[in-house]
């Protein structure tokens, strides 16, 4: 079988690696120069195996109604006519019941758990594959005891359901964990600072959660598929699929038609442009994330003034994490298109948070553009899970798959859902896909 992935990111690449493995004949298209350049780039290094959650919540519409306004705030929404968008955010805002978000949040749970093992068998299969993983864990910490107070409320229930599901080996996690502001610190030295200054009152441990650096795994991963047969073109953008009846028989490039038996749609937040070509509307909105990445003194190497886990400021939407020698910062939910810019004010924003936690890092640097700031656009669906797998009849297109919509939450989720879907592609799709296809929606 010969399939046709378009996109080389961290969902791309992975997806053709388990095709590959499967004995398909694996072409990945980008527009491009090298895998991996655009959300997978710089995005916070968290594999947030114990804390996949949606951002579909019930409290996130009285959080976005009050930062909206605020250019430095952690969500905000441009003032723009955009039917899209505002057919997306009503469905969002369905999905902020606690009982749908109950039910998306297990549906993220479950498929983490399988992504963290699939991760590991690819490790050990892979073992040349270096990207800095730290496999120490996530902590999330806290400066008000009212949204520590609700987060513990939320783990407990996770548990209780956890335990209902006990004989069900797709739902094993470990969950997190609750700390003192005292075991924070125990946890992490690094936040000896903050604990003193009262900015933290307590935390949440994810043991099974990692960091590690997505743009090398991916970049390494597709050194790895090029050495084991798969075809690599970079540089080519798609500009449309091509159907004939009731199936897809390839792709339009600005280098040609490129045949297939089967296309894989990993675009990310491009993915509904090209969808489009065929009468398939996603629902899925590009929403821009923001990440700096700070120099580390050698004093504060030394010393415990650097994380050693991967940290998540929960009131302030920061995530942190040791990146090759440097901090690496990332936050803000920008809904403003496809619109890349960075706003040195929103890098700035991010930075002064790390250095609050964190100010043995030393002094942030004048000017912006040291804070090697980065902007990615997260495909994002509004209830929370990504979209895998083919598409119902009625569409048309019997052989096109999904692997897209992962929000923040791509680089957790790759292995996952790549394993998926290149299951789905060889005709073994999941026994219950409900929670991450596209009928959900359709």
């Amino acid at each position: 079988m010969k399939v046709l992935v378009l996109g080389a990111g961290v969902i791309g690449v992975t997806t053709a690696h388990y095709l590959r493995r499967q004995g398909a004949e694996v072409t990945v298209v980008d527009r491009q120069p090298a895998p991996g350049l655009e959300t997978s780039f710089a995005n916070g290094g968290h594999l947030s195996f114990g804390q996949a959650l949606p951002w579909a919540a019930p409290e996130a519409p009285l959080q976005l109604l009050t930062m909206a306004g605020r250019r430095d705030a952690p969500l905000r929404l441009a003032a723009r006519w955009d039917p899209e968008l505002w057919r997306w955010g009503a469905k969002f805002l369905r999905n902020c019941t606690p009982g749908r978000y109950r039910a998306n949040a297990n549906v993220l749970r479950k498929l983490a758990a399988h992504s963290r093992t699939c991760l590991g068998e690819l490790m050990a299969h892979a073992p040349a594959l270096k990207f800095d993983y730290q496999p120490q864990g996530v902590l999330t910490v806290f400066r008000t005891s009212r949204v520590f107070d609700r987060e513990k409320a939320r783990v407990a229930d996770a548990i209780s359901d956890q335990a209902g599901k006990a004989g069900n080996a797709d739902h094993a996690q470990d969950p997190e964990r609750v700390l003192t502001a005292n075991d924070c610190v125990h946890a992490e030295p690094a936040l000896g600072h903050a604990r003193r200054a009262g900015k933290i009152v307590g935390g949440l441990l994810a043991a099974s959660a990692a960091t590690g650096d997505a743009h090398q795994f991916t970049h390494g991963l597709a050194e790895i598929c090029k050495n084991a047969g798969v075809e690599f073109r970079f540089g080519v953008t798609v500009t449309r699929l091509r159907r004939v009846g009731g199936a897809i028989t390839g792709a339009e490039t600005a280098d040609g038609f490129m045949e297939a038996d089967a296309v894989v749609l990993a675009l990310g937040s491009h993915s509904p442009l090209i969808a489009r070509t065929v009468g398939v509307v996603l629902p899925i909105i590009p929403v821009k994330g923001y990440s700096v990445t700070l120099a580390i003194s050698g004093e504060a190497t030394s010393g415990d003034g650097v994380p050693r886990l991967g940290i998540l400021d929960a009131e302030r939407k920061v995530v942190m994490a040791p990146v090759d020698g440097a901090l690496r910062a990332a936050g803000t939910a920008e809904f403003a298109g496809y619109d890349q810019s960075i706003d040195p004010i929103r890098a700035q924003a991010i930075a002064r948070v790390a250095q609050d936690l964190f100010p043995e890092l030393g002094p942030l640097p004048d000017a912006p553009s040291d804070l090697n700031p980065w902007a990615g656009l997260r495909p994002m669906t509004p209830d929370g899970p990504p979209l895998l797998g083919s598409l119902p009849a009625s569409y048309g297109c019997t052989n096109l798959y999904l692997n897209t919509g992962h929000g923040p939450l791509g680089w957790t989720l790759a292995c996952g859902s790549a394993k998926l879907v290149a299951d789905w592609v060889g005709g073994s799709p999941p026994d219950d896909p409900s929670g991450t296809s596209f009928a959900r929606f359709a």
